[in-house]
């Protein structure tokens, strides 16, 4: 789908758009996790080398030597994306597969069997290697975080409660983002990402301070599934036909979402119950009227 062009300059810009970037961190990307990808190239390419000799066995030892080293790649920048995202949080828990520490496994299984058996070096030198290999991967990268962290003096249930909380919250940000992106419009899409910087500080609110958690759940679920379920709606809407009164209404929509984040923010700073409870039946009533 063609998608129009929003830069910083053009007339639709959002009125600040380095508003979508803030609360966000600049994660590193590991050329050498990339790299990764390159080490099962040499196997593969030995292994297509045996199928033309007709060496089946030798096939097998180094196109499967190849498939581990290629799926220890996959594992080791999915375990270096989970922990970027988890050092992100101030209240999270460890991730629920450890990636790195089985890239660590495969890496050091495959290497035993370019060496070991692949080549006439036997089973002692394989072992030799392979267990070079892992070592080596893991001082360059580590292993998975182990613990649970959160904010002092919240208790464990508390701390867990709110790293739930929040894994689920983030889940429906990015179904909102994921609708934006079939909108096929660069500054709906950038409005829904600034929208979301705001969801997002309310996140590091409720980080800060577990005790709010109970006030912010019912909140964010009012508000969180109102921006995901009117997002859908109108992607659904705007890719059949471009209504300007339908875009009109939407991007309203975003603008009242965003300020109640935003306010939702203060109110739990300032720790005022009754402006809450007002906050989210107005919200609850603007919802029935759009028919959400």
């Amino acid at each position: 789908m063609a998608r129009k062009y929003g830069g910083a300059y053009s007339p639709n810009s959002p009125t600040n758009p380095g508003a979508r970037f803030r609360g966000r961190r600049a994660h590193r990307t590991s050329i050498g996790a990339k790299l990764m990808y390159l080490a099962p190239v040499p196997l593969a390419l030995a292994g297509i080398g045996e199928v033309m000799q007709g060496d089946a066995s030798g096939m097998v030892v180094e196109l499967g030597g190849a498939g581990l080293l290629f799926l220890s790649a996959i594992l080791l920048n999915g375990g270096l994306k989970a922990q970027a995202a988890y050092d992100d949080r101030t209240v999270a828990r460890p991730p629920a597969i450890p990636r790195k520490g089985f890239a660590v496994a495969a890496t050091g299984l495959g290497v035993f069997l370019a060496a070991g058996l692949a080549t006439s070096g036997g089973v002692i030198s394989g072992v030799i290697f392979a267990i070079v290999a892992a070592s080596a991967q893991l001082l360059a990268f580590g292993l998975d975080p182990r613990r649970a962290k959160g904010t002092d003096g919240a208790s464990d249930f508390d701390t867990d409660r709110v790293a739930r909380a929040i894994d689920e919250a983030e889940a429906t940000v990015a179904e909102i983002l994921k609708s934006a992106r079939q909108i096929g419009d660069r500054h709906l899409e950038g409005r829904v990402e600034q929208m979301t910087s705001a969801v997002r500080e309310v996140f590091r609110t409720v980080e800060d301070d577990p005790r709010d958690l109970t006030r912010a759940r019912k909140f964010l679920g009012v508000y969180l599934t109102g921006a995901r379920d009117a997002t859908d709606k109108f992607a659904q809407l705007y890719s059949r036909r471009q209504d300007q009164q339908a875009r009109a209404e939407y991007v309203a929509l975003l603008d009242d979402l965003e300020q109640s984040f935003r306010q939702h923010r203060e109110v739990l700073l300032k720790d005022d119950k009754t402006a809450l409870d007002v906050e989210i039946e107005v919200l609850r009533e603007r919802l029935q009227r759009e028919g959400i």
